[in-house]
């Protein structure tokens, strides 16, 4: 291994330390230690992160079959969709830092998007059709039930109308870099600990797009009052002191959502990759020893 790459172990490690860690976060809507929900337990997400890690992190892979092994390792532990979106947004960032040329983790992710081909659109796209994420229709162009025609990029920028990850491909990951990252360096220099952090950025995740897997089952207009009522959580979130006030803050939403079987998928995915974008992110930044 040369140069900045960092090594699969480390990936690994991240990758299912980045899944635990959200999961100890009271995440509204979502499953998380303190109250399971919509038919999952965090048990179920924890093994699903540890079944996945390996192939996240394969030595060597492209990015279709980090997410093809990862996904087919996900259903033979749990045997249902837990983490498609997860994998979907750290097989390329766990590329980029695997084949890393230099410290910038979003250069290197914006390298490894430009190089997506045919063969992980395909890989990504058998991977999709078995996980069966909620809402999953008949796409106009690009259907994943078909044979892939053109490049995962392309696949992707063709989605990202309508699903908030396909747009991170599109857009080289800015979730992850300008928001996800921003929050997380804002919570810590405010003192807060690893679990409220992790709900500051979920909680900006939901305040600032509508997220997609409920508007995949329910339609754009009621992810549109999620987010607006997220915008109210994240303003009382930052106005408390303390972890305790904040998690009755975020367990009260979180039942108030769950009442209506609302589950912010997409938030919690983009967190977990944030997360995991903070540790890779670290690895890279270390002084490296010349010869």
């Amino acid at each position: 291994m040369a140069g900045f790459a960092v090594a699969p172990q480390e990936i690994a490690t991240g990758f299912v330390a980045a899944c635990e860690a959200e999961l100890h976060a009271p995440k509204p809507g979502n499953v998380h230690v303190f109250a399971d929900g919509h038919g999952m337990t965090a048990a179920d997400f924890l093994a699903s992160a540890e079944a996945a890690a390996p192939f996240i992190a394969a030595a060597q892979s492209g990015v279709g079959g980090r997410i093809e092994g990862a996904v087919e390792a996900t259903w033979a532990r749990v045997g249902q969709n837990t983490n498609l979106g997860i994998i979907l947004l750290c097989a390329p960032l766990a590329q980029a830092a695997v084949t890393a040329q230099s410290a910038d983790l979003r250069w290197e992710t914006r390298r490894v998007l430009q190089a997506l081909d045919i063969n992980d659109a395909a890989a990504a796209f058998r991977a999709i059709a078995q996980a069966r994420p909620a809402g999953l229709g008949e796409a106009p162009q690009h259907d994943v039930r078909a044979p892939a025609e053109t490049t995962l990029l392309e696949a992707m920028r063709a989605a990202a109308c309508r699903d908030r990850i396909a747009w991170q491909y599109a857009n080289g990951f800015a979730d992850i870099f300008d928001l996800g990252l921003k929050t997380l360096a804002e919570a810590r220099a405010r003192g807060a600990d690893a679990a409220l952090a992790t709900l500051n950025v979920y909680a900006a995740f939901l305040a600032a797009f509508p997220d997609s897997h409920i508007a995949r089952k329910h339609e754009l207009a009621a992810a549109e009052t999620v987010r607006g009522e997220a915008a109210r959580f994240e303003t009382s979130l930052k106005s408390v002191e303390g972890s305790d006030a904040a998690f009755e803050l975020a367990l009260e939403f979180d039942r108030a959502l769950k009442r209506r079987g609302l589950n912010p998928g997409t938030s919690a995915d983009l967190t977990v990759a944030a997360l995991f974008a903070d540790y890779l992110a670290a690895i890279l930044a270390r002084p490296r020893k010349n010869g």
